[in-house]
């Protein structure tokens, strides 16, 4: 049995619960995925679907699907009356579901609400790829997370992510992804919620995002100043296509990884806008190229037709074609 402190506001510090340990893992999560996850250079996360852990049908529907990623969400998805019935059914899945090269995650509810303890009861039975945490507006908020998982000796592959949807949570992103820095945090990465902070701040859900671009770019160099990978927000008509394409491809020119999808069919285009180009395949082999040639060692910087190329953009060619690498791999498996 493992025993667990208490979880949430409300309980005291003495109290433990109980429960069989690590009822289900994800076939992901064995020592050498986990391994290449967490300490390889570079993580796909073009496409990253959520799926409420209360709807049967498109759980069953994940492992058909071509998506990087998948959020199985127990908070905004899930009606209140129906939280028990979610985790049940989330705890089923997962004891028998093989998700593949597909990252798991769990998004649970919030430590001020009553369902934050089955919530992380259910994170430390199935040990996902991830835990993600909505409405993050304090540093404190993912420690006190990390803290519990190390309390339990969780593996390390166990990681946080982070919602960032609130005007709060943005004015506070450099501290929360500072966080990371810590040898126990487990951040691992940022998610934006743009409905909540289009609630919170009055701005319109406009074509182009316009008023909502410095908040994006904010939790983007917030991120990226500390190593996190961060995932644009979800696009709410998953009918219109043409309008779904044009945020991909303006999230991806502001440094996006990948973005948070609702529907299957947004995820072709998720990972096509947000995978590598021709040209920058291409570009990449070139620099990896030049910089490997014996002539060129012990060199930061190197003339290539004309053009000053810099050992840094070598390492940035480098982790692309490492992607590269996982997104050919994939498309030779059966």
């Amino acid at each position: 049995m493992v025993l667990i402190p208490g979880l949430c506001k409300g309980l005291s510090p003495n109290c433990h619960l109980a429960w069989p340990a690590k009822a289900c893992q994800n076939s992901a999560m064995t020592s050498e995925a986990s391994t290449f996850r967490f300490h390889h250079p570079s993580r796909l996360r073009r496409s990253v679907l959520t799926v409420p852990a209360i709807n049967d049908r498109a759980l069953d529907k994940v492992a058909g699907l071509d998506c990087d990623a998948v959020i199985f969400d127990l908070e905004d998805s899930v009606a209140e009356d129906r939280k028990v019935d979610a985790r049940h059914k989330l705890l089923e899945f997962l004891q028998n579901a093989d998700l593949g090269h597909r990252e798991c995650i769990i998004r649970i509810n919030a430590s001020d609400t009553p369902h934050f303890r089955e919530d992380m009861r259910l994170v430390l039975q199935c040990l996902p790829d991830a835990v993600l945490l909505p409405k993050v507006e304090e540093p404190v908020t993912v420690q006190d997370v990390a803290d519990l998982i190390g309390e339990q000796d969780a593996a390390e592959g166990l990681r946080i992510w982070a919602m960032i949807e609130t005007p709060r949570g943005v004015l506070n992103a450099a501290a929360i992804a500072s966080s990371g820095r810590t040898s126990d945090s487990r951040l691992d990465a940022f998610v934006v919620g743009l409905n909540d902070l289009r609630k919170a701040t009055g701005i319109p859900a406009a074509p182009g995002r316009t008023y909502l671009v410095p908040y994006l770019m904010q939790v983007v160099l917030a991120a990226r100043a500390y190593g996190l990978d961060v995932i644009d927000s979800v696009s709410n008509d998953f009918r219109d296509m043409e309008a779904f394409s044009d945020e991909c491809a303006q999230g991806r020119a502001m440094g996006f990884d990948g973005k948070m999808l609702i529907h299957p069919a947004q995820i072709e285009p998720a990972n096509r806008l947000f995978g590598p180009s021709d040209a920058a395949i291409a570009e990449a082999r070139l620099l990896a190229a030049a910089f490997s040639d014996p002539a060129h060692a012990g060199l930061n910087v190197i003339n290539i037709d004309g053009r000053m190329i810099e050992r840094l953009h070598a390492e940035e060619a480098a982790r692309l074609l490492a992607k590269v690498a996982l997104i050919s791999a994939r498309k030779d498996k059966p």
